[in-house]
């Protein structure tokens, strides 16, 4: 099918895919920029960045805001045409820093989610920086509409609906995903005709993007088809060569199976995705010993959480899998080898063109 490129504002991507942010370290500046470089937006996930500094255990705060500083600063000189962005957690302390750190480093564009980003255009008034909610439910989007309407008068530069088959953190309770999953397309043509009316009252387009799931460049034409400007997929990165987690991080989602994905629960209440390894067996015997905590989600009460989610995804992205969570989408068992991003982004041009 022919597509177009995707417009948010000012910015143009040439292919309508935006790379999902992932935390732990997992898509910093150098899957970031390699995205980017590909026709795509690239995405830093702005999650415990500073975990490998020096400073990170004595002064978490000024690590990971020093990281992100440097991430986006070496993502935008190996990408210099190209589109950056963070993924920003509402639910993570210190929120605000992160953001104003980001804008004063030139990002382009902040994707935000784990709760609604209520406060996000005040903090990022008098900035030229794009901002998009990440909503998994119509009510959501109605809600983040009105609000950024009611109270800053603005609309949402783009809006990423995220469906039930995504890795990490879900939007939804347990017992949604499979109602969920059964609705998925309808929720996405639902909140594609709510963002309407804001793009008519500002006058301006705002693309919905879908993500969650989203593997191959058939998936992408569906949803192109059901009105959506693009898509953001996050587990298909995981298997390039540029990723910034470690080979065995990576050769875990090459090696799994389907019956090794399944659902967890996280220390802060949610449901998330993720493979199944001797750490979740061992989450599900007890509570794991906690040592430090990285102050990083604010709903988390090192008491009483079962372990330490900055730790646990720490642990695996530097290859200690067997003491580590690895989040990933529904759809990492089928992927088999690890490529280029360039490879990539071809396979998901070539099926987009032919489906």
């Amino acid at each position: 099918m022919k597509f177009n490129s995707l417009k948010i504002g000012n910015l143009i991507s040439r292919l309508p895919i935006i790379q999902g942010g992932m935390g732990i370290g997992v898509s910093a500046s150098n899957l970031a920029a390699a995205v980017a470089n590909a026709g795509g937006i690239g995405i830093i996930s702005a999650a415990q960045l500073g975990f490998n500094d020096a400073n990170f255990e004595k002064d978490t705060l000024k690590a990971n805001l020093e990281a992100l500083k440097r991430h986006i600063n070496i993502a935008k000189s190996k990408a210099p045409n190209g589109i950056i962005g963070i993924n920003a957690m509402v639910a993570s302390n210190h929120y605000a820093e992160h953001i104003k750190a980001a804008i004063d480093s030139g990002i382009d564009l902040i994707i935000s989610g784990a709760g609604l980003p209520t406060m996000l255009p005040k903090i990022v008034k008098g900035s030229n920086v794009k901002i998009a909610p990440i909503v998994s439910s119509l009510k959501a989007a109605k809600v983040i509409l009105k609000l950024w309407d009611k109270h800053d008068n603005v609309a949402p530069d783009l809006i990423v609906v995220e469906g039930p088959k995504a890795g990490g953190h879900l939007g939804f309770k347990a017992d949604e995903i499979d109602v969920a999953n059964k609705n998925f397309d309808e929720i996405i043509v639902s909140i594609i005709e709510e963002t309407k009316k804001y793009s008519q009252k500002y006058d301006k387009d705002i693309p919905v993007i879908v993500a969650g799931g989203v593997y191959d460049g058939y998936d992408i034409a569906k949803y192109l088809k059901l009105g959506a400007s693009g898509v953001q997929m996050a587990t298909r990165f995981v298997a390039t060569e540029e990723c910034d987690a470690s080979i065995e991080f990576k050769n875990a989602y090459v090696n799994c199976k389907e019956d090794d994905i399944s659902i967890v629960k996280s220390p802060v209440g949610m449901p998330g995705r993720a493979i199944k390894n001797k750490f979740v067996e061992n989450t599900l015997l007890g509570k794991e010993k906690i040592t430090k905590c990285y102050n990083c989600l604010i709903p988390c009460d090192p008491a009483n959480t079962p372990y330490c989610i900055s730790k646990a995804l720490i642990n695996s992205v530097k290859g200690n899998i067997d003491e580590g969570l690895i989040f990933c989408g529904e759809n990492a068992s089928r992927i088999n080898k690890i490529v280029t991003v360039q490879e990539l982004m071809d396979e998901l041009e070539n099926n987009l063109k032919n489906a």
